[in-house]
C-alpha cells in the first residue's frame, strides 16, 4: 500500500492510501505501485490518478511547478494548484 499525500500552495489537498499512483511526468505518464524504486521527479500540468485502498479512482488535476517524491512507500505531490475532478 502507498501512503499518498498530494498538496497545493494552500493546503492538504487529499491524504489516504493507495494501491497505485499515476502522474505526468516530463517524459510521460508514470505509475507507481508499493515497493517502486524511490524518486525525485519534476511533473507537467495535467491528471494524477489515485486508485485508493478501497477501489474509488480519485483524479485530481494539477498545474503550475510541481514535483512527486517517493520513498518507503510514501508518494508526495506537491503542486502550485491541485483541483479535484469531481466529475471522473
Amino acid at each position: 500500500m502507498l501512503d499518498v499525500e498530494i498538496v497545493s500552495q494552500k493546503e492538504l489537498c487529499w491524504r489516504g492510501d493507495a494501491t497505485q499512483v499515476i502522474v505526468p511526468g516530463q517524459g510521460g505518464s508514470l505509475g507507481i505501485m508499493t515497493n517502486h524504486t524511490p524518486f525525485l521527479t519534476l511533473l507537467e500540468k495535467g491528471q494524477v490518478i489515485v486508485n485508493d485502498a478501497q477501489g474509488v479512482q480519485r483524479i485530481f488535476e494539477i498545474e503550475g511547478d510541481a514535483f512527486a517524491s517517493l520513498s518507503a512507500n510514501q508518494i508526495i505531490i506537491v503542486a502550485d494548484t491541485v483541483e479535484y475532478d469531481s466529475k471522473a
